[in-house]
């Protein structure tokens, strides 16, 4: 909870109180003043405010949260109560005529049966016990809450941080295998893969440590990639990659799509142009829709191409819950993802 909070809501509580009290004196039509006022009301308010506090900090705590003593509890506001009540008592009693002194004439003589005031300052002491109760649990509940809230807002946090950790490497390795392998080749393709890199490498460094990227950009990035994997090929990849829609004033999470473009190279066929890797988006102030389809290499036994959509599908769960559909289409030929978010 705000540091502030339980202040305000004391503030608020001893307000309205004070409110009541005021409102009692205005609708009698006793004459009163305000140091008559004072004098008759002023140790009941020292009493009553020190029942509250002393059940909300001392015995609440003491009793209730730390130790789950209920019985003593209970025998010990039994006894707070009554011993303020003898308290106000003894002070009404031992100070009866200079209360009546105190007064104006038209509330002299006017004496309350023992009994009866027995009776209501019990009342009243059970009633200040009951609010500090209400108080103090409505406190701690909203307390708990709020730090639950916050460790589950961390630990999402440390999640993400961790599978954005792991997304880096993953790429990072994919790329240099194949600058790796245009090198062994003495490709003059090289430096162009080495630059297209680090330009891709300074997006996901400094660009995507944002909550949200601007959909163009993250687009940006997708066809840099793509344009990284055609240097892999003699006569470049086949590729197709079609956007539609409203692009410019979208936001997205970074680094959500390169998964579904970087699966699709690493695990299909992308040099047959008559069965090219197809990417298909479309963005409207609703709904984003971005599918990848591509004819499978039955030749790829590498496994580990699946960490990157494991990823990216955990990632949308913490990002996107109940915001996303993520279909997956894995035919005897094609491999086909399609994704749809709510933007």
């Amino acid at each position: 909870m705000n540091s502030k909070a339980p202040f305000t809501v004391h503030l608020i509580f001893w307000l309205i109180i004070g409110a009541l009290l005021f409102f009692e004196v205005f609708m009698s039509k006793d004459s009163i003043t305000v140091s008559s006022f004072a004098i008759k009301h002023g140790y009941a308010a020292l009493i009553n405010i020190s029942i509250f506090y002393i059940n909300y900090t001392l015995l609440i705590p003491l009793l209730v949260k730390d130790s789950k003593r209920y019985g003593l509890y209970v025998v010990c506001i039994t006894l707070l109560i009554l011993f303020m009540t003898l308290i106000k008592i003894g002070i009404d009693s031992f100070y009866s005529n200079f209360f009546l002194a105190a007064l104006d004439q038209a509330v002299k003589g006017k004496y309350i049966e023992v009994a009866k005031h027995v009776v209501f300052n019990i009342f009243i002491s059970g009633f200040f016990i009951v609010a500090s109760s209400l108080i103090r649990f409505a406190a701690d509940w909203i307390g708990n809450e709020t730090t639950q809230k916050n460790l589950i807002h961390e630990k999402k946090e440390m999640e993400l941080q961790f599978l954005k950790s792991q997304l880096n490497p993953h790429f990072l390795f994919n790329s240099l295998n194949n600058i790796y392998s245009l090198a062994y080749q003495k490709s003059d393709k090289t430096a162009d893969a080495i630059l297209k890199l680090s330009e891709i490498m300074r997006y996901m460094i400094y660009e995507s440590n944002d909550s949200w990227v601007s959909l163009s950009k993250e687009i940006e990035y997708v066809q840099s990639f793509i344009e990284l994997q055609k240097l892999r090929f003699k006569d470049g990849a086949a590729v197709e990659f079609t956007q539609n829609g409203e692009i410019d004033d979208q936001q997205i999470v970074p680094l959500i799509l390169i998964s579904f473009v970087e699966n699709a190279f690493k695990h299909g066929i992308a040099n047959d142009p008559q069965n090219p890797i197809r990417i298909n988006l479309i963005a409207n102030q609703k709904i984003l829709h971005f599918s990848v389809s591509n004819k499978k290499n039955s030749y790829n036994k590498d496994q580990m191409g699946g960490v990157g959509l494991h990823n990216v599908e955990r990632r949308l769960q913490l990002l996107y819950p109940d915001r996303y559909k993520l279909n997956i289409v894995n035919s005897d030929t094609h491999y086909t993802t399609e994704l749809m978010l709510d933007i």
